[in-house]
C-alpha cells in the first residue's frame, strides 16, 4: 500500500512507483497476469493511494536499478485497488524542490511525503532515541516539569495564557525548565533530564523559532568538568551510533576571553584557521593618524591573514568588506596584498621597513597573501574580524563541510552592562555562579567577575549551554541586588525559589542542549525548520494552520479579555 509515485504506461505493461515511507517498489500491471487490474490501472495518477497484491519476482536481466534498494525486484500485480484520489497537488512531491517556502509550509504535509523531508525527521527521531539510551543507562530520570507556570524574567519575552478560572492573571509558557529543574536538584533526584519544549517570543532567523526543543538535564554535587563530562561523552556516543563519526575527546576548550581575543566571537568556527592577531604595538609605531589616535583613545588594531588571498580579492570584493565592517560599527577596513616587490596597500607610505617586516612576521604573511586591518575598540575589531573570517572562508571554500569540530567556550563574564536600560544583566541568567576566585570583587567590580559556564559550539554554532547555579541563598540574594531587583521584586517574582533554597540545596549544576540545531548540523540541513514537522515562519505565523488567528469574542469574554486598538474579527461575529 502507497502512493503512486510515478506512472509509464507502454499500453501492454503498465508500471508504476508505488512509494511509502520505506522507499519506492517499481508495480507490474501485465494484462497476461491479471487483466481487470491492467484496465483499471491506466487510470493511475500521481499521488492516488492504492493498494495491491502480487507476486515479488526478480528483475529482468539489465532491467535492475541499482539506484533502489529494491531495484532488482518488481511487484507482478494480481489485484488492485484504489483506496483515494487525489487533486493535483499544488507543487511536485515527486523530484526537485520548486516550490517556494511559504507554499511548501502551508501544504506542510505534502512535502513531508519527499523522501529526503521525511528521512530528516526520521533521523530526529533516532538521534532523541539515542540520546534517551544514554542518559537511562548513566543514571539520570526523565521528568516533565509544567508548561502552565510563572512568568520570570530570563532574557527573551514570555509567551502568557490568561487564565479562566483567575481572571486578570496570566501563566506564562516556560522559556526553559531553568527554575523547575533546580527544584528538583532541592528535592534529591541528583540526576534529571528531559527532551522538552521551550517557547520565546522573540524576532526569529533561520535558526530560532518561538516554540524549540531542549535536551535539558541538571546535576547534584558536581561542578563544571562532570557536567561538560557526561555532554561530551553523550555527543560522542550520539555521533558514532547516527553517523558513524569519531569525535576527538577530551573536546578542546577555551575560556571566552581567549576565544574573542583569537576567533572575535563566542562561538567560533574552528574548522579553518585565519586567526585574529594583535598590531597595536606596531601600528602605534607608525605613521597613519588614524591608527595612533584609535591606540591613544584605548583601542587597539588587529588584522587576519587570508594565505593566498590577494589574487582571490578584486576592489570590489575588498569594497563589499568594506561595507560589512561598516555594518559592524567599524570605522573602516584597511588592506595589505603582499607582492615579490612588497605592500601593495595605501598604508604603504606610513610604514617603514623595519615595522613592515614585523608586522608580515607577526601574521605569518608572505607573497600572495591578503591581510586585512580593523582599528577600534576592542569589541568592534573582535566582532569585525570575526565576521571577515567566516566571510572569506566560505568564499574561498576553505571550510571541510564533511567534518564537525567541536570547543567549549568557559568562565562567561557574569554580568555585563546595558547601555539602553543603564544597568548590569545577567550574561547567561541570574542564578549562575560566580567563579569562586573572584567572589571577592562582586560587589566592587562585578563586570570582572566571571560565571561558572560553559557553552558548546559545533562548526561555529552554538549548540548549548549551561553552568553551575547558585546553591547559596546569600549569594543568590546578593546576586539579585546587583542586578537592581529589590527583595520585594525577587520575592514577588521567585520567592518560591528563594524558599526552596533555604531547606538544604545541594551544589548544583547542568546544561540545555539545542536539539533542533544539532538536529539540523548532524542532517546537514541550513535550517532548523526543516527539522521540525510544522514548523513556523520568520514570521512567527503557521502557513498551514493560519495561526495565530482570531478568536470567537465569547472566549475573550470568558478570560475577562477585551481587545485595545483593534477590531476583532470572527467567523462568529454577525
Amino acid at each position: 500500500m502507497g502512493w503512486v509515485n510515478s506512472r509509464r504506461d507502454l499500453g501492454s505493461l503498465i508500471f508504476i512507483d508505488l512509494r511509502d515511507r520505506e522507499g519506492i517498489t517499481q508495480i507490474v500491471f501485465d494484462p497476461q497476469i491479471e487483466k481487470v487490474s491492467h484496465e483499471h490501472a491506466h487510470i493511475l495518477r500521481n499521488e492516488w493511494v492504492v493498494a495491491v497484491k502480487g507476486t515479488v519476482s526478480r528483475r529482468l536481466e539489465g532491467q535492475e536499478n541499482a539506484s533502489l534498494p529494491t531495484g532488482d525486484i518488481e511487484v507482478k500485480v494480481t489485484e488492485l485497488k484504489i483506496l483515494n484520489r487525489t487533486e493535483t497537488p499544488p507543487f511536485q512531491v515527486d523530484g526537485a524542490v520548486d516550490a517556494s517556502e511559504s507554499l511548501r509550509l502551508k501544504y506542510r504535509y505534502l512535502e513531508l511525503r519527499r523522501p529526503e523531508a521525511f528521512n530528516t525527521l526520521r533521523n530526529r527521531h533516532l538521534i532523541a532515541s539515542c540520546i534517551r539510551k544514554y542518559l537511562n543507562g548513566n543514571g539520570f530520570i526523565e521528568v516533565e516539569t509544567p508548561f502552565l507556570t510563572k512568568s520570570t524574567p530570563e532574557g527573551a519575552r514570555d509567551y502568557l495564557v490568561p487564565s479562566r478560572v483567575s481572571k486578570g492573571l496570566f501563566y506564562a509558557l516556560p522559556q526553559s525548565p531553568q527554575l523547575f529543574k533546580q527544584l528538583l536538584m532541592i528535592a534529591g533526584f541528583d540526576r534529571y533530564y528531559q527532551i522538552v519544549r521551550c517557547f520565546r517570543d522573540e524576532d526569529l532567523r533561520a535558526d530560532r523559532q518561538p516554540e524549540f526543543t531542549q535536551v535539558d538535564l541538571e546535576m547534584a554535587f558536581v561542578d563544571e568538568d562532570q557536567v561538560m563530562g557526561i555532554f561530551e561523552d553523550m555527543m560522542s556516543v550520539t555521533f558514532s551510533e547516527i553517523l558513524g563519526y569519531q569525535i576527538a575527546l577530551p573536546i578542546k576548550r577555551l575560556e571566552y576571553r581567549e576565544a574573542m581575543d583569537r576567533f572575535g566571537t563566542d562561538r567560533p568556527d574552528t574548522r579553518f584557521g585565519m586567526e585574529l592577531k594583535d598590531i597595536t604595538d606596531i601600528a602605534a609605531g607608525s605613521d597613519f593618524r588614524m591608527f595612533k589616535g584609535v591606540v591613544e583613545d584605548g583601542g587597539v588594531v588587529k588584522a587576519i591573514t587570508i594565505k593566498g588571498g590577494a589574487p582571490a580579492f578584486s576592489r570590489k570584493g575588498l569594497d563589499e568588506l568594506g561595507e560589512m565592517a561598516a555594518g559592524c560599527g567599524a570605522k573602516g577596513l584597511a588592506w595589505i596584498k603582499l607582492t615579490d616587490n612588497g605592500w601593495q596597500s595605501s598604508l604603504n607610505k606610513f610604514f617603514g621597513d623595519g615595522d613592515k617586516a614585523a608586522v608580515n612576521e607577526k601574521l605569518d604573511a608572505e607573497p600572495g597573501d591578503l591581510i586585512l586591518i580593523v582599528a577600534h575598540n576592542r569589541k568592534i575589531v573582535n566582532e569585525s574580524l570575526g565576521v571577515f573570517r567566516v566571510e572569506v572562508a566560505k568564499r574561498m571554500d576553505l571550510i571541510n563541510t564533511d567534518g564537525y569540530d567541536f570547543v567549549w567556550i568557559t568562565r562567561f563574564p557574569l554580568l555585563e552592562y546595558n547601555e539602553e536600560a543603564k544597568r548590569l544583566e545577567a550574561v547567561h541568567h541570574p542564578f549562575t555562579a560566580p567563579v569562586e576566585e573572584d567572589l571577592p570583587i562582586l560587589e566592587d567590580y562585578p563586570e570582572k567577575v566571571r560565571a561558572r559556564s560553559y557553552d558548546l559550539v559545533l562548526n561555529g554554532a552554538e549548540i548549548g549551554g549551561g553552568s553551575v547555579r547558585i546553591h547559596d541563598l546569600a549569594i543568590q540574594q546578593k546576586m539579585f541586588s546587583i542586578l537592581g531587583i529589590l527583595p520585594e521584586e525577587a520575592q514577588l517574582k521567585f520567592g518560591f525559589l528563594l524558599e526552596a533554597l533555604k531547606y538544604g540545596a545541594p551544589p548544583h549544576g547542568g546544561m540545555a542542549l539545542g536539539f533542533d540545531r544539532l538536529v539540523a548540523i548532524m542532517t546537514g540541513v541550513s535550517s532548523i525548520r526543516e527539522v521540525i514537522a510544522f514548523p513556523k515562519t520568520t514570521s512567527a505565523t503557521c502557513p498551514l494552520t493560519n495561526a495565530p488567528s482570531s478568536v470567537d469574542n465569547a472566549q475573550l469574554k470568558e478570560l475577562g479579555l477585551q481587545l485595545v486598538g483593534r477590531e476583532q474579527h470572527t467567523l462568529f461575529d454577525k
